[in-house]
């Protein structure tokens, strides 16, 4: 199918999250089935200034691909500066975040702020896709707050300025992460915009993502916290969208997973990089299963990164026959991350 300018093999991507969807991670959602990958959000001014922490974020492998790279920013020379680099570092398309709603970002005047002003916007947008010949994409939020709700503005003035899609987070800057995300109006939008329409929000489930393409009509799905608790999520979705049915997750293939990335993480970072990334990974998939609280907190005690393989591998081999699927439907990091 088509996305944008680009073939993909399914419509359900997954979400960039900060502090999360780094180069590890990304190929391992890649062989998770993603359709394709975008880095969490780089500084465009930390780009223009070659802040090593920043540039390190940048970095990618042949094998993220379809992979975009992800920056915030109100400078404008700085954003345009920053398409430029991304572009020579070969990525396959770049993403402008216009729906963070963190206060030390709007803050300055970048993420949610910058949909504010839809015709400026529109100005800055045009300059960045003038300056490279790779595509260029906004998310966005549906408006500031729920009386000012302007998606529909800021899309026409995407389209305006040659942006190759638009992902639409189904909830206002001030709602963050509360409430429900408005999947009507992420509908409403779509169905008065020729340009690619992507929904995000709230999908926690293989049927609710299929759901949510069938009843809004919008180009894919974009998948963030839900994918989290269930890695699966994106070949369960593909397998319904396309078959109408999926096969369930066995321990054996839970614990195949595991294992690959055990082995992505271990060759990516050292030790101790390994062994923070791990506990975090492994306290959220162990959401919702039995024993989970203390299972959580001996992740986060213990010592080496091989005892910490070994408590999970034990843990999900009793754990895993005794979950209830009913829990993946259930909120989950509520906190943040699309």
């Amino acid at each position: 199918m088509k996305l944008g300018p680009f073939e993909v093999e399914h419509p359900f991507v997954l979400a960039p999250m900060a502090g999360i969807t780094n180069s590890p991670y990304r190929r391992l959602m890649r062989k998770m089935g993603s359709s394709l990958v975008v880095s969490e959000l780089v500084s465009a001014t930390g780009i223009e200034y070659l802040s090593k922490r920043t540039l390190e974020l940048l970095r990618f492998k042949d094998d993220e691909r379809l992979v975009g790279l992800q920056i915030f920013g109100e400078d404008e020379h700085h954003l345009i500066k920053a398409c430029q680099h991304i572009e020579k570092l070969g990525a396959d398309f770049v993403d402008l975040n216009l729906g963070c709603p963190v206060p030390k970002v709007v803050s300055k005047g970048a993420g949610s702020a910058m949909c504010r002003d839809p015709k400026r916007l529109g100005e800055i947008l045009s300059s960045m896709v003038k300056s490279v010949r790779i595509p260029v994409t906004i998310k966005i939020r549906t408006g500031w707050d729920q009386s000012s709700r302007n998606a529909l503005d800021v899309v026409n003035a995407a389209q305006d300025a040659g942006v190759s899609w638009v992902v639409i987070h189904g909830r206002t800057r001030a709602q963050g992460y509360s409430g429900e995300a408005d999947w009507d109006f992420i509908g409403n939008i779509k169905a008065k915009s020729t340009l690619p329409i992507i929904g995000n929000g709230d999908i926690s489930t293989a049927e609710l993502a299929v759901r949510r393409l069938k009843e809004t009509g919008v180009d894919a799905v974009w998948i963030g916290r839900g994918a989290l608790r269930n890695p699966f999520l994106f070949q369960q979705s593909k397998e319904l969208w396309s078959d109408g049915r999926y096969n369930d997750v066995n321990f054996e293939r839970f614990l195949a997973f595991l294992v690959e990335q055990k082995e992505i993480f271990e060759g990516d970072y050292d030790e101790k990089g390994a062994l923070l990334f791990a506990r975090k990974f492994l306290a959220w998939y162990a959401a919702g299963f039995p024993g989970c609280h203390e299972f959580r907190k001996r992740v986060f005690t213990v010592p080496t990164s091989q005892e910490l393989w070994d408590l999970a591998f034990d843990f999900f081999r009793i754990a895993y026959h005794q979950r209830d699927s009913k829990f993946l439907s259930e909120p989950f990091l509520m906190g943040g991350h699309g």
